[in-house]
């Protein structure tokens, strides 16, 4: 395959997925606490530095040319989203940094902790205090479910304190975790951290506010333009493999009467 279909080729495959990144960000631009996914990719070395091979003979143009394009691990843009008032009790937005925990108890039993920032909360028929969007229950300082009864006003205050007809039931646990970017989204705007993470937990710097919620982190304006110029780069670097085509197709008909005149 030549060099110059190889690259166009790397080209149009990491636009593709940086279209469908942009693609997903704007879908998820009305989920409560989204955090949107940042691409990027570098450019690919030539072969003999990519395989550390420096010795061997090259060619000195073609080595010019690199080797295309890489993705990079996707980023995650965990910047403040928009505060919203919801007017809800159970809501709550994270001002500033933390997350909220929850637990997941999987198909074979075993619990999983879930950290988000959706804090849309609700209680279950048992009375536990859950998220709205999954059902996961969320959980204390004490890594306890939070019980409540449907009876009663409650009051969630900025440290996290759950109160009942004036009286504590609980803390919500509000942490912060070293190394975000190491997280794991799983879905419904959660993220699976490292037992090592859980283990070096901190208390958040954030705070709670009452009867509102975080808006997705997406900038749709911005998202929206980056998918479209991720797409152009797609059509561009599809009209370079055809004209790459069309040139091995015209070489290989011109080689193909030269040996046939001899």
């Amino acid at each position: 395959m030549s060099q110059g279909l190889q690259i166009s080729a790397s080209g149009a495959l990491t636009a593709l997925y940086r279209q469908d990144v942009f693609a997903n960000n704007l879908a998820n631009m009305d989920s409560v606490g989204f955090k949107p996914d940042v691409p990027s990719q570098y450019a690919r070395p030539a072969v003999r530095e990519e395989d550390g091979v420096g010795w061997l003979p090259s060619n000195q143009m073609l080595e010019r040319l690199g080797g295309g394009v890489l993705l990079n691990p996707n980023r995650i843009h965990f910047g403040q989203g928009g505060i919203r008032v919801s007017g809800r009790d159970l809501d709550v937005a994270i001002e500033g940094k933390g997350f909220l925990v929850a637990r997941d108890s999987s198909s074979d039993g075993a619990d999983q902790v879930r950290l988000t920032r959706d804090g849309r909360l609700a209680i279950n028929a048992n009375g536990e205090l859950v998220m709205a969007g999954t059902g996961l229950p969320v959980l204390g300082v004490n890594g306890n479910s939070i019980t409540l009864n449907n009876k009663g006003k409650v009051t969630i205050d900025g440290v996290g304190r759950v109160m009942q007809d004036g009286r504590t039931v609980a803390q919500l646990q509000l942490v912060e975790v070293q190394n975000e970017q190491s997280l794991r989204k799983v879905g419904q705007s959660m993220f699976s951290p490292t037992a090592a993470m859980m283990d070096n937990k901190k208390t958040a710097t954030g705070t709670l506010r009452q009867g509102a919620v975080e808006d997705s982190g997406v900038n749709e304006v911005e998202a929206l333009m980056r998918m479209t110029s991720a797409a152009r780069e797609v059509d561009a670097n599809v009209d370079m493999m055809r004209t790459h085509d069309r040139l091995m197709e015209r070489a290989i008909a011109s080689l193909a009467r030269g040996s046939g005149s001899s």
